[in-house]
């Protein structure tokens, strides 16, 4: 973006944060804060604090400052921005994405870098995680999605008791209250505060990483969040109760990959053809056998099934063979099309994230501090919402044979009153 679209750009974005005023104790902090969205914009080569600061101007130290030091208050802003999101644009639709991104650092001085798998090199590398819940309209033409929250994932090595690592993590910032937890944990908090912001998923899904763990679709049980998301094979479940509580062969839960080859329960029944992701791409087709299972439970100190049935799902691609499984605290009822709808919207969080690493620098950070390094997530996060809704406004002042500037195909924004909604840029 050029000097003068950034200047033409700029009452728009004024007006738009406007509403996060009350996060800032001064106004000059405030106007730091706009001053950083629109550096995020700028088209620089780099979207760290110092080609913003040399691009928009002002001195480097005082954008460092305003990231890692100055007093506003973050946390406000984030359950603000969650309850604009939904005010503005929430539909029995919406789809929660509970998502990773790693992002590659050199050195050790970055919070919770250490050498860890990272999905943008696709390799162990030195990294830093951080942990996303972000939102989906679930549309294949035009979705509409924003990130809701962000969380760092602090290792196992910067939590433990020694001396070094407790100078590490003062000078990095971390807070003492901070400390290792598994990411579906820090995934499980995130969907509490946006539910506590008013936000409501039709459905919740993710990848396999956090799909494998019994407790965390537990915790989603308490909260009533309906769900789908992948397994791996060698995930365990009961497909029939056993007859008795016993570690023998027999009795014990089995493999999912097992369940599905070798259970009366799979292999009695014939494959159903089910189509997702009706995108640009085309429909993609998928064959697919669905069983209702018991999950290993382990909270009474034994491994027992839980009395809770819960959906198991495997879908075989018709033009490649891959093989996926899937489980879902969906109800009985359910639509086996509508679970795989649901499941499959994760490749459109996926073309988020690539936008928010190009447009405004989601990986791009070069700070030291935790403040500054969940600051800079937010403000992307701000950037990518504002884009959406001036996306979305754009749209609208085009006629409706423009080239995707009509109404959604299949599932679109509906809100209560039947009107559908044009979805913005994802």
């Amino acid at each position: 973006m050029t000097y003068e679209q950034m200047a033409s750009l700029q009452p728009a974005l004024a007006g738009w944060i406007a509403s996060f005023r009350d996060c800032f104790c001064r106004q000059q902090t405030f106007g730091h804060f706009q001053t950083y969205l629109l550096g995020l914009l700028a088209d620089v080569p780099r979207k760290s604090v110092e080609p913003i600061a040399l691009a928009m101007g002002v001195a480097v130290r005082t954008l460092q400052e305003f990231l890692s030091h100055f007093v506003w208050d973050h946390d406000r802003l984030r359950g603000q921005l969650q309850r604009r999101f939904m005010d503005q644009h929430g539909s029995n639709a919406a789809m929660g994405v509970i998502d990773e991104t790693g992002h590659p650092k050199q050195g050790s001085k970055t919070p919770g870098v250490q050498r860890q798998y990272c999905g943008q090199t696709g390799k162990i590398d030195n990294c830093v995680v951080a942990v996303h819940l972000l939102v989906t309209t679930g549309d294949g033409a035009n979705p509409l999605s924003g990130m809701l929250d962000t969380d760092l994932f602090v290792p196992q090595s910067w939590d433990d008791d020694s001396s070094v690592t407790r100078t590490r993590r003062k000078e990095a910032g971390i807070p003492e209250s901070l400390h290792h937890r598994p990411k579906w944990r820090i995934a499980i908090e995130q969907v509490k505060r946006a539910i506590g912001n008013g936000v409501r998923f039709s459905w919740l899904t993710f990848d396999e990483h956090y799909g494998q763990t019994p407790g965390f679709w537990f915790e989603l049980d308490a909260l009533g969040q309906r769900a789908i998301g992948e397994v791996p094979p060698h995930f365990r479940c009961w497909p029939t109760p056993p007859k008795y509580k016993s570690l023998q062969g027999p009795y014990v839960s089995k493999r999912v990959d097992r369940v599905v080859s070798y259970s009366p329960v799979f292999y009695g029944q014939d494959w159903q053809m089910i189509t997702v992701k009706d995108s640009t791409r085309g429909p993609i087709r998928w064959r697919v056998k669905a069983a209702r299972v018991q999950l290993p439970d382990t909270s009474g100190g034994i491994t027992e099934p839980t009395d809770r049935r819960y959906w198991l799902i495997v879908a075989r691609h018709v033009a490649t063979d891959e093989v996926k499984y899937f489980v879902s605290n969906a109800a009985q009822w359910a639509s086996l099309d509508e679970m795989l709808t649901a499941a499959f919207t994760r490749w459109q969080v996926e073309q988020w994230f690539g936008r928010a690493k190009q447009l405004c620098g989601l990986g791009a950070f070069e700070v030291r501090k935790y403040v500054g390094l969940m600051r800079h997530w937010l403000c992307c996060a701000v950037v990518m919402a504002f884009l959406s809704d001036a996306t979305n406004r754009l749209r609208g002042e085009k006629r409706a044979d423009h080239v995707r500037t009509g109404p959604p195909r299949g599932r679109g924004l509906v809100r209560e009153d039947h009107r559908r909604v044009l979805p913005v840029l994802a």
